[in-house]
């Protein structure tokens, strides 16, 4: 059936800001349907708030819409815009929950809009536990014995009949939210209150437990005459019990017998028939590990997390033909854009073995729980592919950037015996290190797999790698041990720790016995046709698939690696477009990444893509093949950077600012001589590597003071200190991360924060706009609710800002990017930080001013001036709206995180309010964070001493606007005399009714904690802070995030919003 000639302007809905469990992998997808759309010829209208992702650039789609992701914004663009059909299924949960929304309200069929991609019967089957199961008994397919429950009561009930351990899973949520097991009552009550508050529709399934089966995933497709296919079949080694997401997944399936892996896609291709589905489908069965039993957990009718890792490990572009088939066309129509030879309805064949690992936050978490459940809690993901298995699993670990290169970067050799198998029934993140350490100590097999029921033939792969240590180890190095060390992918540096040489002498050892990376193509059917991808992995003792290019100058652009915390998307956005604009000039493009999220690893974006680790030896080996006559690192955020040197080292010269200049601006003792040459004032500070000497540093320069390693993304360790004892706390966290490199104590001045994106080329500057933060120094501008253009600071403190940036780019010499922090005092001016490199604010401001920053830096560094690109340098007029950036964070997700602000990054996401007022921005920017107020106009203010006066203001304005207020003793008496009404409550320690009755009561919209300063800060403020985040309250720890909050809520109406289309920016 050719394409659906009635289809002319398709709405797309986006995913909106990243959380754990709805990451990068939607705008991927969403990305790459977009593309697919266009060359259709369709008119391609978007909507996403966020503003970090490639997905809502300009070049992408016809019309895109930063806006919040609600009713009834979508309703209000429908009336604009009047698109004839909504493409629903690539925004993940979001976007199926607006559509389902709308299409229930009769809104799309009102207005003649149709729902393309999926039916809402189709989502409901899937989605609506109870329409699911009858849907599967009706087909005869097992699912687990199970009841949707509305109230506590009717879940214990049946709890108690299918008996303990029992699976909650919330109704319409993302990644597991508010989902859990129970092993007895208590746990229950808990879980099940908070999930059926969670869900969209008040229901939560409880089922019978099926921990301990294999968990297996289908990845298929089917088009509306009814052709399936299955794209991917994947394997989590985790056993049921773990999310998908924080499993390690291989992909094929390597534990299946034939039977198995047939019986499996037969039901896969019949429940998507009867499901009737369109599109790509992701569906999950757990598998008794003994007989041949299953059951299906559960199918997501839309792309998925798992369609990403499909697509890259297959090379099946999905989103791109799930987008052709929502147009009406079949598989047998459409050409597998990877081959160009074959089309869509061709499976996909592997010869090779592809591993996922998840990255886990809890390297900025440190008191959280590493326990992984059924609730999702990494931000992103590495993949890695090689012709084994064990050379796939240890590519991964490296690609992690956690410290970790091997089976022995955790040490669990302490624990013995039967605390070691105690320590193998905990699940978390890092229980293959503890396996490796089980089977060092000689604990069978068995015994390991009935602690964590992962099956035994992984168990004895991990065991080969355990054996090669103890070789390399014991026994004198030859080529043949060498050899087969390098074919399970076992790095230089560790070969060289194991056998007492150097790294280096490793590699000459290897060279000269021939033992050199070979590389791979990915092309979707183990080499029975011939592909034309250039997208290759790394195997050892192999043939080179790469074909040798010259001609062109080639540049290799160096990808950010997985997503974390403090290094997210953005930096993808950056890599891609500088790939763009290298092509554009005549270069020949290869991009280095690892991310399987993202859109830098897509097939088309680059002339080459190595789906490789970041690490100094595996990049050396792709530049001893290509030769680049240049390489990127300015926009892969630290990932990147790191790698400069061995780059330099390598003969590689570095495009824009040169490695000297970027150390320049991280070493104290440079950077001050810079500074003092273009007198600029910076707060007063110093370089310590003891605790003695930060101590007698700090007292110097009168606390508080700001503690922080140099070297860092994201601010990671960085603390402030308000005493002696603060400092000794801190530096022994610090020296946890990182040991070579000193430790900055700078004075930690209370003013304005003020953030520049600047383009430099040598000689001249272009800023697009200064941003003001809102909250005040000291909370980490990834954090910070970020305002353009910046509307506090006077005409001459801009002046001020742009000549200081000027002097420092050129002092600098900077080629390309520079991001300046800035805080203001009055009308003083001081510096607190310089990267000479792309930030987590270029797409944001890139989209706001209309500026495309990333092309312009690109061609900066090809050697093109800013003049001669005609842009008039020096700080640019600002625009007409005010563009309000507003963190999200997905705190719900982390257990035991202590969720204050401080200069420590902690959020995973953003959105994007943009209006023409301040006051219509604000209120658009919270409402994309799902800040959705008021509900029930009850809440509680607690602060520190020094924000009682302004708390005074903030509780009177709120009580205006008809909230009721409940403070603390000392928070109520300052509200009293400021004669505002308040209702005085308990503390946490005191007896009822105190601040945990009227939290775990429901009827709070909103809990103001300010936290006061140093170590040991009231632990009763955390428990407040985490049991709000835990109840679903909003919480916020700023005195200046409340006031922006009042701001907004007192005075915009929500219907009456108007919508900027930012590509005419």
């Amino acid at each position: 059936m050719p394409r659906n000639k009635e289809i002319k302007k398709v709405l797309v809905i986006g995913s909106g800001p990243i959380v754990i469990g709805q990451a990068a992998e939607f705008d991927y997808a969403g990305t790459q349907a977009c593309r697919s759309l266009k060359e259709e010829g369709i008119e391609v209208v978007l909507l996403n708030s966020n503003p970090a992702t490639i997905m809502t650039d300009k070049d992408i789609a016809d019309r895109v819409y930063i806006e919040p992701l609600t009713a009834e914004v979508v309703e209000q663009l429908i009336l604009k815009e009047r698109p004839d059909s909504v493409l629903p299924t690539l925004g993940g949960q979001a976007a199926l929950n607006l559509a389902m929304e709308l299409e229930e309200s009769g809104f799309l069929k009102r207005n003649n809009v149709r729902l393309i991609g999926t039916t809402s019967e189709t989502i409901k089957k899937a989605e609506d536990r109870l329409e699911f199961k009858t849907t599967m008994e009706k087909i005869g397919e097992p699912c687990a014995a199970s009841l949707v429950v509305e109230n506590v009561e009717d879940g214990l009930r049946f709890a108690e009949k299918i008996g303990y351990p029992v699976v909650l899973r919330p109704a319409y949520t993302l990644g597991g939210s508010g989902g859990g097991i129970a092993h007895d009552r208590g746990q229950m009550i808990e879980i099940l209150e908070n999930g059926l508050r969670l869900s969209r529709v008040g229901q939560v399934l409880v089922e019978r437990c099926i921990a301990g089966w294999k968990e297996i995933e289908y990845e298929v497709m089917r088009d509306s005459k009814g052709n399936c296919i299955t794209v991917c079949n994947m394997e989590n080694i985790d056993p049921v019990g773990v999310h998908t997401g924080d499993s390690i997944v291989v992909a094929p399936s390597q534990t299946l017998g034939d039977k198995e892996y047939q019986m499996l896609r037969t039901s896969a291709l019949n429940i998507i028939s009867e499901l009737n589905i369109t599109g790509g489908c992701n569906v999950q069965y757990a598998l008794h590990p003994e007989t041949f039993e299953y059951c299906v957990i559960e199918v997501n009718p839309r792309v998925s997390r798992s369609s990403a890792l499909a697509s890259k490990a297959t090379g099946y572009p999905i989103a791109k033909v799930a987008a052709k088939i929502a147009l009406g066309y079949t598989l047998d129509e459409i050409k597998n854009a990877v081959t160009k030879k074959t089309y869509a309805s061709f499976e996909p064949m592997l010869d090779y073995c592809v591993v996922k690992i998840p990255r886990l936050p809890f390297d900025k978490f440190i008191s959280a729980k590493r326990t992984l459940t059924t609730q999702m809690k990494a931000t992103g993901e590495v993949m890695s592919i090689c012709d084994n298995f064990e050379g796939a699993l240890m590519k991964a670990i490296r690609s992690l950037e956690q410290h970790v290169d091997s089976l022995m970067s955790y040490d669990f050799s302490h624990l013995k015996g039967e605390d070691l198998l105690e320590e193998l029934r905990v699940v978390d993140d890092r229980r293959i290190w503890k396996i490796a350490e089980a089977i060092r100590q000689g604990v069978s097999y068995e015994a390991i797999h009935e602690a964590t029921k992962i099956d035994l033939w992984f168990i004895d792969k991990i065991a080969i790698l355990v054996e090669m240590e103890q070789k390399l180890q014991n026994e004198p190095l030859n080529a043949e041990t060498l050899k087969e060390a390098k074919r399970m992918e076992f790095p230089d540096t560790v070969i060289a720790g194991l056998t007492g040489n150097t790294e280096r002498q490793i590699h000459d050892m290897r060279h000269e016995y021939g033992i050199r990376a070979a590389y791979k193509m990915v092309d979707t059917c183990a080499a029975e046709f011939a592909a034309e991808t250039p997208y290759y992995y790394s195997v050892y003792g192999s043939e080179n698939e790469v074909e040798q290019t010259s001609g062109k100058k080639k540049v290799l652009v160096l990808g950010s690696g997985p997503i974390r915390i403090g290094q997210g998307i953005e930096f993808d956005f950056c890599s891609v477009h500088c790939t763009w604009a290298f092509a554009k000039e005549g270069y020949e493009t290869i991009i280095v990444n690892n991310n399987p999220e993202t859109v830098s690893t897509d097939f088309d974006i680059a002339d080459k893509l190595y789906f490789e680790p970041l690490t100094p030896e595996d990049v050396e080996s792709i530049v001893d093949l290509e030769h680049p006559d240049g390489a990127v690192v300015q926009f892969g955020g630290q990932t990147a950077i790191k790698l400069t040197e061995s780059l330099m080292k390598m003969g590689v010269p570095i495009l824009g600012t040169s490695a000297e200049n970027v150390d320049a601006a991280e070493d104290r003792e440079l950077f001050d001589k810079i500074l003092e040459e273009c007198q600029i004032p910076r707060p007063t500070g110093g370089t310590v590597y003891t605790a003695e000497e930060a101590k007698e540093v700090a007292n110097r320069l009168g606390y508080p003071v700001l503690v922080r390693p140099s070297y860092v993304l994201g601010g990671q360790g960085m603390q402030i200190a308000i005493g002696d004892h603060d400092i000794e706390e801190f530096i022994g966290i610090i020296n946890r991360i990182a040991q070579d490199h000193p430790i900055l104590v700078d004075k930690y001045l209370m003013g304005k924060e003020i953030e520049v994106d600047a383009v430099c080329d040598g000689t001249d500057i272009l800023i697009p706009g200064i941003m003001e933060h809102i909250e005040r120094a000291g909370i980490h501008s990834g954090d910070s609710i970020s305002v353009y253009p910046a509307k506090s600071i006077s005409e001459k403190t801009k002046k001020t800002i742009e000549e200081y940036t000027r002097r420092l780019a050129r002092a600098l010499h900077v080629i390309g990017l520079i991001n300046i922090q800035f805080i203001v005092c009055g009308e003083e001016v001081y510096v607190i930080e310089v990267n000479p490199r792309s930030s987590r604010t270029v797409p944001y401001i890139s989209k706001v001013t209309g500026i495309p920053i990333v092309p312009l830096a690109s061609r900066v560094i090809m050697g093109h001036t800013i003049r001669e690109l005609g842009y008039t340098p020096g700080l640019q007029p600002e625009a007409e709206y005010f563009a309000i950036k507003m963190p999200v964070f997905s705190f719900e997700k982390i257990r035991d995180a202590d969720i204050s602000l401080g200069p420590e990054m902690k959020s995973t996401g953003e959105c994007l309010g943009i209006a023409k007022t301040f006051d219509e921005a604000l209120y658009k920017a919270f409402l994309g964070a799902g800040i959705k107020l008021p509900k029930h106009k009850n809440m509680i203010l607690t602060v520190r001493d020094e924000d009682k006066e302004e708390a005074v203001q903030i509780g009177r304005r709120f009580a205006d606007i008809g909230y009721r207020i409940f403070a603390t003793r000392g928070t109520a008496r300052a509200l009293e005399n400021g004669g505002v009404k308040v209702i005085a409550v308990n503390k946490i320690e005191q007896e009822s009714p105190n601040l945990m009755d009227l939290i775990l009561g429901h009827k709070i919209d909103l809990v103001i904690d300010t936290p006061p300063q140093g170590a040991d800060r009231a632990k009763d403020g955390f428990v407040i802070r985490r049991s709000a985040i835990e109840t679903g309250v909003n919480v916020l720890t700023a005195i200046d995030t409340a006031e922006a909050l009042i701001t907004s809520l007192e005075n915009t109406d929500i219907k009456k919003l108007t919508l900027i289309d930012i590509a005419e920016i």
